[in-house]
């Protein structure tokens, strides 16, 4: 009796989940992020880039370097603490460097106030540094019912089943520009993308932890390239490929200061393992 009476409340409440499920398969793609533009920052209100010179920008060595967030462009933007660990870990490959004097990492609030090419110089200025590692980010997350979940919500009843969607693509760009000339030395992309399957009360929860895996993960990509295309912009230098170099005692530089160069970095790279105490004078 009592199992004909179990059978009977669940044919009655079919109507209901059935009901249920369709309101909730009838809501549409929820889109959101985070994101910061290089092109906006550079180049606001559709201004338009100069047109790229033939010149080589002429750097001189040892190079101080400037390292920044690009401002938000007005979506949500990311923690405080994301942008600590980021900054730090593009510092980090900058400091492996023995052409490299010194690192300043920049407050984004003096970015917010100067934008375009002169508010980069300005900043630049005020820091006294030669070149500017520019980091911005974009972070999309789309949220939605799979249609999947409307068969399991019906039959099923009360027991909750994976039934949203979430998918999060996420790309870390820095990009190091010579501030004299605003010319693009290198940059270094990292991107990932994810999708996953949540119920419908865990959707918030494991969406969070899906935007910080994404980060996490572009991040890392993003500085393994980073050290790669500092290695390539070092041999570029060397062959007087991407810009020519001058030691800031006058040594010299130009197209062919390959040499002069080497010998630099073997004297910078002599120095540093000398602070070290590995060697004993």
């Amino acid at each position: 009796m009592i199992g004909t009476h179990r059978i009977a409340f669940t044919f009655l409440c079919l109507p209901l989940f059935c009901g249920c499920s369709f309101l909730m398969g009838s809501q549409e793609q929820v889109r959101t992020g985070a994101s910061s533009s290089l092109v906006d920052y550079l180049y606001p209100d559709g201004e338009i880039p100069p047109s790229v010179s033939d010149q080589l920008p002429a750097l001189e060595l040892p190079l101080r370097v400037g390292i920044a967030f690009v401002p938000s462009s007005g979506w949500r933007d990311l923690g405080g603490a994301d942008k600590t660990v980021l900054m730090e870990r593009v510092a980090d490959a900058f400091r492996e460097r023995p052409y490299i004097s010194s690192i300043e990492t920049i407050p984004e609030q003096y970015l917010k106030s100067a934008n375009g090419v002169v508010g980069m110089r300005q900043v630049a200025a005020m820091y006294g540094v030669d070149v500017m590692a520019l980091v911005s980010y974009d972070q999309i997350t789309f949220s939605g019912e799979r249609e999947s979940s409307i068969l399991y919500w019906t039959i099923i009843g009360t027991t909750f089943i994976k039934g949203n969607s979430n998918e999060v693509q996420t790309m870390i760009d820095t990009a190091v520009f010579d501030v004299n000339t605003a010319a693009l030395l290198f940059r270094a992309p990292g991107t990932h993308a994810e999708q996953e399957n949540t119920t419908l009360f865990d959707n918030a929860r494991d969406l969070r932890i899906l935007k910080g895996e994404g980060f996490t993960a572009a991040n890392e990509d993003m500085i393994v390239n980073l050290d790669r295309e500092l290695g390539r912009f070092e041999e570029e230098v060397k062959a007087g490929q991407s810009a020519t170099v001058a030691w800031t005692n006058g040594s010299g530089g130009g197209g062919s200061s390959g040499t002069i160069f080497l010998l630099v970095l073997m004297g910078l790279a002599f120095i540093a393992v000398c602070r070290k105490g590995r060697i004993d004078l």
